[in-house]
Formats: C-alpha cells, sequence, structure tokens
C-alpha cells in the first residue's frame, strides 16, 4: 500500500491566509524548520497506478498539481484518481470535491450523513450525477474500492464511528454541539489484504472501541490540531478550545500521546495540524517531545509505504 501525505495541517493551512502569528511568518520567510502545508489529505494506493483520496481539501488542484502520481498521463484528459473517501463534512474536507467537477468518473464514498450534507447544497451538483458515483456506506461495513471501470482496486474501506461533532456550519445554537459517535465524523480503515492503515483526522476523545480498533495497526495518521486545548485562548487568535471544536490535544494526560501509550501501532503520525501547534516547527521542543515519543508529524509530500 502506497500513501502520499497532499496536505498535513488543519484547516486554514500553514500559513493561515489572515495570520501574522511568529510560526506563520517564519514560514512565509522561507525558514526551513517552518515548512509550509497546505489543509488535510492523503492519497492511498494498491498498484501506484490508480489512487484514493482520503478528503478532498479546499487546496486539492494545488495539491494535484505538487504529487505526480496525481497528474494526468493519458490523452487530452485523464486522471489516475478514482475516488473520494470522505471522513466528514465540514468545509476542509469537502471543499476539493469542486475542483474535481470537469465530468471525471470517479466514486465519493462517505456514510449517510455526510452524503446528505453534500445533497443538501445543490453546488455539488456540478459533480454530474450520470459521471460521478455517490454510494454511501454503513459504519462497519468493509468495501473494496472500485475503479471507474467497475474492477477492483485491492483496497477496501471501512468507515469507523470517532468521537466528534457536526460541522462548524451546522451548529444550530451558540451552546457547544454535543460530542457523539454518529456518522458525521468518522474514521477511514484502509487495507490491501496485507496492511491496515487509519485516517482520523478528527477525534475528541480516545474511546475505548477506538482504542481496540487502532490495536495492531501498521499506521495511524492521527488528529493533530492542537499541543493543548487552550493553545488558541491563550495565544488570543480564537474564542475555542480544541474539545470545544471537537479535537483532542497532543499533549497532556487525556491527550493523544498518552492515549496511544498502550496501543502496538507500528507507526505514529499526527496530521490536521493547526498552524498554532508548535509541533509544526522543526526546531520546537514540542516537536523533540513527540519524536521521542515516537510519532512522527505528517508534511506535504511525504511517502508512506507499507
Amino acid at each position: 500500500m502506497q500513501v502520499r501525505v497532499l496536505g498535513a495541517a488543519a484547516g486554514g493551512g500553514f500559513p493561515q491566509w489572515n495570520s501574522n502569528a511568529a510560526a506563520c511568518r517564519r514560514a512565509r520567510a522561507g525558514d526551513p524548520h517552518a515548512r509550509p502545508c497546505t489543509q488535510a489529505s492523503i492519497a492511498v494506493s494498491a498498484d501506484g497506478e490508480h489512487w484514493f483520496l482520503c478528503n478532498a481539501s479546499p487546496d486539492l488542484r494545488q495539491q494535484i498539481e505538487a504529487t505526480p502520481c496525481l497528474r494526468p498521463r493519458h490523452g487530452l484528459r485523464s486522471s489516475p484518481i478514482a475516488g473520494v473517501v470522505l471522513t466528514g463534512g465540514d468545509v476542509d474536507a469537502i471543499a476539493g470535491l469542486l475542483t474535481l467537477r470537469e465530468r471525471h468518473a470517479f466514486t465519493i464514498y462517505a456514510t449517510a450523513g455526510i452524503h446528505r450534507i453534500l445533497q443538501a447544497n445543490p453546488i455539488f451538483d456540478v459533480l454530474a450525477h450520470d459521471v460521478v458515483t455517490r454510494r454511501s456506506l454503513a459504519i462497519g461495513e468493509a468495501v473494496m474500492l472500485t475503479l471507474p471501470d467497475g474492477r477492483p482496486s485491492g483496497l477496501s474501506v471501512e468507515l469507523l464511528a470517532v468521537p466528534g461533532k457536526v460541522p462548524l456550519y451546522l451548529e444550530a445554537t451558540t451552546e457547544p454541539p454535543p460530542i457523539v459517535e454518529g456518522d458525521t465524523t468518522v474514521g477511514a480503515a484502509l487495507s490491501d489484504g496485507a496492511r491496515r492503515l487509519y485516517f482520523i483526522p478528527g477525534c475528541a476523545h480516545m474511546s475505548d472501541a477506538l482504542a481496540r480498533r487502532l490495536q495492531g495497526a501498521d499506521a495511524v495518521l492521527f488528529d493533530g490540531t492542537l499541543w493543548t486545548d487552550d493553545e488558541m485562548l491563550r495565544a488570543g487568535i480564537g474564542s475555542k478550545t480544541g474539545l470545544r471544536m471537537g479535537h483532542m490535544s497532543v499533549s497532556g494526560p487525556h491527550g493523544t500521546m498518552a492515549a496511544f501509550q498502550t496501543l502496538d501501532v507500528r507507526r505514529k503520525i499526527l496530521l490536521h495540524i493547526n498552524n498554532s501547534n508548535p509541533v509544526l516547527l522543526d526546531d520546537s521542543p514540542e516537536r523533540a517531545a513527540v519524536t521521542a515519543a515516537g510519532w512522527d508529524v505528517a508534511y506535504d509530500g511525504m511517502e508512506i509505504d507499507l
């Protein structure tokens, strides 16, 4: 199984377009220890020829052009992209679908809840229904990802419930929405029959059920949004904690590093990293801490072969 990290950052990217924070200034200045990142997405393939995206970020066009294996190869119009697996309905997970509107055949795999979000907004009808297949998957249903001509791709996917909340633009009141295990925030388990990869860019806390699922995984790309729950509040750049946004923190007794300490996972990689999180900086103490704990920090263009 071949994996390419298309984007490692959380919504807004790094540097964020309207952020003048110190880390974003370093990235804009070309500091080699502050590498720019686009918004979180990966591409996965069993054969190196046909690729499936996990989430379609607003930066997708840029990501395709930066990734040779995703560029057109045959005829006047073509693409090796055979499908898109969606793990949520937030803008940074679905906006890139609009980039794929030029009548290219592929399949969108998502829960019924995420498909309803797409169906409720007519702008997504630019993905012509006679060309783009929409396939609803139940939580826990493992299916073979197929190529546009119906052949098996060699990869299977299963969507699994993770603790999360509804997308920000669907919050109905000013009150914090409940953290639930539903079908609008999910993780994706991908397998080629020999290896298991988990893509979980958003998770509010580590449940017992999720921990059991991750045990023994070959690789997990996991929510690395914030270093501490209140870092945006303390930095004066936001009014919400990480938990309020549906994300667990990397550090702390209830954070990601602590939650994975007892899990047998071959490779652990932080993804969906907010521009306020110092692990984005290669020379930060926080980066040293996650490295010492056995974690990698994703970056755009990262190659993972399982």
